[in-house]
């Protein structure tokens, strides 16, 4: 688990002032760290070409290009002439040891982006667009310098913004990366340290980025058990029989003891599979719900009531945010609620949180969810984008893991199935929500198949992979 920050100017102040480093000291460790990458990973005499602004994100590019030089083959692209002091003093020290430059971007081993950095904002000129379109054009391994030029600081990205392989960012991470617009241009992020252990480098952040190892999976350690030991979870089956299904399966594979699935509906009329249970009322030893998920227009209000009547714990999902139900459910306090955009922004609305549009929210993730954990901090949130967003009070989780694998009908059905597990095995609804997303793409990666091919039940059948 990594700490994520809005911004690191603060962070760089605070070694200036708290550890006498100064901002040479910094930008030297930043360029010896990007060149430590390279040199793992690329053979001498490589060719490498860094395109180089005229600010201190341009001033790290000819500093890594000043230490490359001698075992690299490495030109300089001056892309704006440099203005800042940092990129006139990183100019003079490259020329003293005869680093090259070019005056255009091709082919090459190496391209590394260091044109802009986190204080652009606007757009580019023509000439600049021109030049990054040649730069995502050309066939290059592509490294971005702390961010991609052309990501905006609240994350959003210009169209021609620079698409990395790898971003080498700066001694923490910001959390413009992890919008779900930049996950398209960022690439494999890596953390450079700057002169000091990170440790000391970060302070105190609200937001964390999960790890893959963070995943704790709910192993059966004790011998003297049984079925109810671990758990029961009724989950409401509605008249889109599929998805309560695939929830319900998903839910057994990753360890509920007892799964039921709970309806009105004639039980001769519908084909429930052997290793579930069926039932029109909540079994008496249930310890956890799910709610949501193929519902419908199944129950009458009255009955999702009744369905309500007790304090379990529970997750929503799906048809629910556009209910009237809704209203209770956000009284309850071990509550999980599963949005995709569309359905968080109606929960907004209806939260009386703001009244806003998809593209709005999706380019303000960060702060609806704050502002939504502000009114509600009893209840856990779970907001599913290309980077998904765990949330609870004052904890903000993000998980990067997913791809577009996923993106598929049933996921999110499995999703939920997965927290349901964990909650009827008593996790706390945080941490149920936390581990079940962290499965949830790491049975994505386990896919062998083509990225366009997964179904829902490929997701189940490799729970047992894990």
């Amino acid at each position: 688990m990594q700490k994520i920050f809005d911004e690191v100017a603060t962070l760089d102040a605070r070694c200036y002032e708290v550890f006498g480093l100064s901002e040479d000291i910094l930008m030297e460790h930043a360029a010896n760290g990007m060149a430590a990458f390279i040199r793992a990973n690329f053979s001498k005499d490589a060719k490498i070409i860094i395109v180089c602004g005229s600010g201190n994100n341009g001033a790290d590019g000819i500093a890594l290009g000043r230490q490359l030089h001698g075992d690299f083959d490495v030109k300089l692209l001056y892309a704006k002439i440099p203005s800042s002091y940092m990129a006139k003093l990183q100019t003079q020290r490259a020329k003293n040891v005869g680093v090259q430059s070019t005056n255009a971007v091709h082919d090459c081993d190496v391209l590394v982006d260091a044109l802009v950095g986190t204080g652009f904002s606007g757009e580019f000129s023509p000439e600049l667009s021109a030049l990054l379109h040649t730069m995502n054009s050309v066939k290059a391994f592509k490294i971005a310098c702390d961010v991609p030029s052309g990501m905006v600081t609240n994350g959003e990205c210009v169209k021609e913004a620079f698409v990395a392989d790898v971003t080498l960012t700066m001694g923490a991470l910001k959390k413009s990366m992890f919008l779900d617009e930049a996950k398209e241009f960022v690439g494999k992020i890596e953390v450079l340290d700057l002169g000091i252990a990170r440790t000391l480098y970060e302070t105190q952040s609200n937001w964390h980025l999960l790890d893959q190892e963070d995943l704790e999976l709910p192993y059966r350690i004790k011998k003297d058990s049984h079925k109810g030991t671990y758990g029961h979870l009724a989950l409401a089956y509605g008249s889109k029989a599929g998805a309560s299904v695939m929830s319900a399966n998903a839910a057994l594979r990753f360890g509920a003891g007892l799964v039921t699935l709970v309806g009105y509906e004639n039980e001769k009329n519908i084909n429930i599979p052997e290793i579930l249970m069926y039932s029109h009322e909540l079994p008496s030893n249930t310890t956890a719900i799910a709610l949501g998920m193929g519902l419908g227009e199944e129950f009458s209000d009255l009955e999702l009531e009744n369905f309500l009547d007790n304090w379990l714990p529970i997750v929503v999902d799906a048809d629910i945010f556009f209910m009237p139900i809704l209203t209770t459910i956000l009284k309850r306090e071990k509550v999980v609620l599963t949005p995709h955009p569309k359905e968080f922004v109606e929960l907004l609305r209806r939260a009386n949180i703001a009244d806003i549009s998809v593209t709005t929210l999706q380019k303000n993730r960060f702060k609806y969810v704050e502002a939504f954990c502000e009114k509600y901090p009893y209840i856990t949130l779970l907001l599913k984008g290309a980077n998904v967003i765990i949330a609870k009070g004052e904890h903000f989780f993000i998980n990067p893991h997913g791809t577009a694998v996923l993106a598929k009908g049933g996921s999110g059905d499995v999703l939920s199935g997965l927290i349901a597990a964990l909650l009827a095995q008593g996790y706390e609804p945080l941490n149920a929500t936390i581990n079940a997303s962290l499965a949830h793409t790491k049975l994505a990666s386990l896919y062998q198949g083509n990225d366009f091919s997964l179904t829902p039940y490929d997701l189940i059948e490799a729970i047992s992979q894990l």
